[in-house]
Parts: C-alpha cells; structure tokens; sequence
C-alpha cells in the first residue's frame, strides 16, 4: 500500500492538467478520480489507526454473565477478515482508461490541427503589406462582399455609410 501511495504522491498533477492539453472533460474525470483516490486511501489508513483493542478481562470482572464473555472470545478468535474479488472493477478502470486515451488521442488531435492553422495564419499575418500600403482594388479583390455592397449603395444613390456620422461626427464646413 506504501508503495502505491509513494507512486501517487510523485505523480506531477499539474503538468497533467495543464500540460497535456486534455478537454474539459477528461480533467474533470482525473480530479474525481485523484479525489476518489485520496478519500479511500485516507478511509482505510483511519480504519488501520483504529483498530479496537477489547479488554475481555475487564468485562469478565464486571459482567455476571460468564457466558456472553466466553461467546464474544469464540466470535473473536473465529474472525477473519473477509476477501473480495475486485477482479470485476478491473474492467471498468480498463474502460475508463480507454475512453481517457481516446478522448487525450482526440484532443492531440485537434491541437496538432489548430496549431498547424495558428502557424498559417501567423505566417500570413508576418508577410502580409501594411495596411496603408493596400489598394481599393486589392481590398476589394480579397473580400468581393465589400465591392458588391459599394457598387449596390452607389445604384441606390446612398454616398454616405450608415452609422458613420453617429461614430466619427460630422466633418463638413457647410
């Protein structure tokens, strides 16, 4: 038990929760169970703490009935601790695991494919001209929408903006 207890304890949980990367999800699940871990482990080391010393001899001194203290030493002497077959439980960890490392698969996954994206885009953002360096025509060129609504404004006879004066003011002499 020491053993186990002495490998949990070095286990770096906080690498895991920020450094893997992992959803929602699968940081939730580790802390129930790192939270289920602890609390057993803590119930069954207060459960070694307190183990009940009976002094039979003290009872004998003081019960009339010799008979019930002669019982509770048959009982006692008889006791063994019962085993259980936790072989059961074995398979849901093993589901459990599974489902960790698909959805840690997954969310690899899915990083590796954002980050790929995030690195384009960065790179376009680094080689792309300065802003005041562009054309109408190229401006209009990359986003076709912002030509097709100044040449729709321009047929309906609109030359102003809307919402324009409301942000920038009026900057007219007459």
């Amino acid at each position: 038990m020491s053993a186990i207890r002495s490998a949990s304890a070095n286990v770096d949980w906080s690498k895991i929760y920020s450094g893997l990367g992992l959803n929602k999800e699968t940081l939730t699940e580790l802390q129930a169970f790192r939270a289920r871990n602890t609390a057993a482990f803590n119930k069954a080391a207060a459960i070694k703490a307190t183990v009940p010393e009976l002094d039979l001899a003290h009872y004998k001194s003081v019960l009339k009935d010799q008979s019930v203290i002669q019982q509770a030493e048959k009982v006692l002497a008889e006791f063994k601790p019962a085993d259980y077959d936790v072989s059961k439980w074995n398979g849901v960890v093993d589901a459990f695991e599974g489902k960790a490392v698909e959805a840690a698969k997954a969310t690899v996954t899915k990083i590796s494919s954002e980050e790929e994206s995030l690195k384009k885009t960065l790179s376009n953002i680094q080689d792309a001209r300065p802003f005041e360096d562009l054309t109408a025509a190229e401006v209009g060129h990359a986003r076709p929408e912002i030509t097709h609504a100044v040449e729709t404004m321009l047929k309906k006879g609109k030359w102003t903006v809307p919402g324009y004066r409301e942000t920038f003011g009026e900057f007219s002499l007459m």
